[in-house]
C-alpha cells in the first residue's frame, strides 16, 4: 500500500442564488507531501488504473476519521454522451460529505497510477428549508434550486427531455449520515459543483434528493414536472426519474421522515406520468457494464439502482424497504388514472385506453386546433376503452385529446401536426 497526504488551494466559484451561500471547489493531483488542506466539507477522488483507493480525513479538532473506500461513482450519465466523454480516462469516486476538515490522507491497493482530489467548501444557509413554503396536500413540498442555492452559471448545457417518466430509480449518495437539517442544502450544493466541475457533467446528476429529515430538493434543472434526462442510471437515464437519499443505507436505517418524503414524492411524480407504482415496465438499455445496449429489461416501476447496474446502491436496508415503499406509494393520492394509450392514426380508427384505480365514470374528448369538440365518448368502470372514427379527419391538423375521470389527474395529449398558416408565413415577403 502507498500512503500520501495532499494539499489544495481553493479558488472561489460563483455563489449560488441563496443569499450568503458560499461555494468553492479546488482540485490537485495528490502527492506524498504531508501538507494541511484548507478547510473543506466534501471530497471526491479521481484516479487512473484498475486498483482501489482508500482515504481518511482530519477534522478541525484534529481527529482522524476511519478509513473509507473511495467508492467509484455509480450514478452515471449514459454512454456516448458529452457528459460521459469529458472524464472518460479517469475513474470517478463518489462525493463524500466529511464535515469541516482540513487534511486528507489516502492509500491505494492494486494498480493506481495517479490520484486527484477535489475539495468542496459549501457554506451559507443556516436553517432547514422545509419551512420556506407550506406543505401541500397533493404536491409534496419541494425545495427549489433557487431556494437551496444552485449555481445556475456552471450548468454546461440546456436540459434534455424524454417522452415521459416510465420508471423511478431509488439511490443513496453513499456519503455520511452525520449531518444536520441545516447542512443539507450545503451538501446538495457540494454535490452539484462536484458533479459539474469535477466529473464534467452538465448538471447535478439526480432529479431529486431527499435528506434524512424529509426535506426534498429539486435536482437537475429543467422542471420538476417534466421528464428531464438525468445522469444517475447509466443505460437507463432516458425515461426515468432518479431520487437519491442523502446518506449511506447499507448499515443505517432510513428514517421515518425520509421514507415518508420518498413515498410522497414518488407517488406524485408517477401520478404525473400515469404510471402504476405496482406495475412492471420493460426498458431497453443503452449500454452499461451489466446490460449491453439493446437489452430489454423488465423492472418494477419503482426500482433500486442495483436492479440495472452492478452496485450496492441504494444500500441493503433501503433496498429491502422497496416492496413496502411500492405499496405505500400505490395507496397514496388515490384515485388515479394509469397507462393512457392511443393506438391507430388519423384517417382511420383511433383507440383510447387507460386503467383506473377504482370504478368511475370517465370521458374521452377530442378537439381540433380551434378548441372545438369533434368527438367524445364515456363509460363507467375501471377500464377506459373508446374509439374515435377519424376516417374523415384532416391529416394536416393537430388534435388534442383528454381522458377525464372525477378526482383523478387527467391524461392529455395530441395527434397529428399543426396547420401551416401560409398567410402568416409569407406576410413579411409581401409587406410593402
Amino acid at each position: 500500500m502507498k500512503v500520501a497526504v495532499a494539499a489544495a488551494v481553493f479558488a472561489l466559484a460563483a455563489p449560488g442564488a441563496a443569499a450568503g451561500a458560499g461555494l468553492s471547489l479546488a482540485s490537485r493531483g495528490l502527492d506524498t507531501a504531508a501538507t494541511r488542506v484548507p478547510r473543506f466539507q466534501l471530497v471526491g477522488l479521481h484516479w487512473r488504473g484498475s486498483g482501489a483507493v482508500f482515504f481518511r480525513t482530519r477534522s478541525l479538532t484534529d481527529r482522524w476519521s476511519a478509513w473509507r473506500s473511495a467508492e467509484p461513482e455509480d450514478a452515471l450519465p449514459d454512454r456516448n454522451t458529452a457528459e460521459s466523454r469529458r472524464m472518460a480516462t479517469w475513474r470517478l469516486g463518489s462525493p463524500f460529505w466529511t464535515g469541516a476538515s482540513n487534511m486528507i490522507q489516502y492509500r491505494t491497493t492494486g494498480r493506481v497510477r495517479r490520484v486527484r482530489g477535489y475539495f468542496v467548501r459549501s457554506t451559507g444557509l443556516s436553517a432547514p428549508l422545509s419551512a420556506l413554503h407550506p406543505q401541500m396536500t397533493e404536491t409534496p413540498t419541494i425545495i427549489t434550486r433557487a431556494e437551496w442555492g444552485a449555481n445556475e452559471r456552471i450548468r454546461r448545457a440546456p436540459p434534455v427531455y424524454a417522452d415521459n417518466v416510465h420508471v423511478a430509480f431509488v439511490h443513496h449518495t453513499a456519503g455520511s449520515n452525520s449531518y444536520t437539517a441545516s447542512q443539507s442544502a450545503s451538501i446538495v450544493r457540494a454535490i452539484e459543483i462536484y458533479h459539474v466541475e469535477a466529473d464534467g457533467w452538465n448538471d447535478i446528476g439526480y432529479n431529486f434528493l431527499i435528506d434524512k429529515y424529509g426535506q426534498i430538493f429539486e435536482g437537475r434543472y429543467g422542471g420538476v414536472t417534466r421528464a428531464v434526462i438525468g445522469a444517475h442510471a447509466m443505460g437507463f437515464n432516458v425515461g426515468s426519474v432518479g431520487v437519491s437519499m442523502l446518506g449511506n443505507y447499507d448499515t443505517a436505517q432510513v428514517t421515518p421522515a425520509a421514507k415518508a418524503a420518498l413515498v410522497s414524492l414518488v407517488a406524485w411524480r408517477l401520478d404525473l406520468a400515469h404510471v402504476d407504482p405496482l406495475s412492471k415496465v420493460v426498458r431497453i438499455s443503452t449500454g452499461n457494464p451489466r446490460y449491453p445496449a439493446g437489452t430489454a429489461v423488465t423492472l418494477n416501476a419503482i426500482s433500486g439502482h442495483r436492479d440495472v447496474y452492478p452496485t450496492s446502491c441504494p444500500g441493503a436496508n433501503l433496498y429491502a424497504d422497496l416492496p413496502a415503499i411500492r405499496k405505500a406509494v400505490a395507496g397514496t393520492g388515490l384515485p388515479k388514472l394509469y397507462g393512457p394509450k392511443v393506438t391507430g392514426g388519423l384517417g382511420g380508427p383511433v383507440r383510447f385506453t387507460a386503467r383506473l384505480s377504482s370504478e368511475a365514470t370517465w370521458t374521452v374528448t377530442v378537439k381540433d386546433q380551434a378548441g372545438t369538440v369533434l368527438a367524445s365518448g364515456s363509460g363507467t368502470g375501471t377500464a377506459v376503452d373508446w374509439t374515435w372514427d377519424a376516417t374523415t379527419a384532416a391529416t394536416d391538423q393537430r388534435y388534442s385529446w383528454a381522458i377525464v375521470a372525477p378526482a383523478m389527474r387527467s391524461a392529455t395529449g395530441t395527434l397529428g401536426r399543426p396547420v401551416l398558416r401560409l398567410a402568416s408565413f409569407f406576410r413579411p415577403w409581401f409587406k410593402r
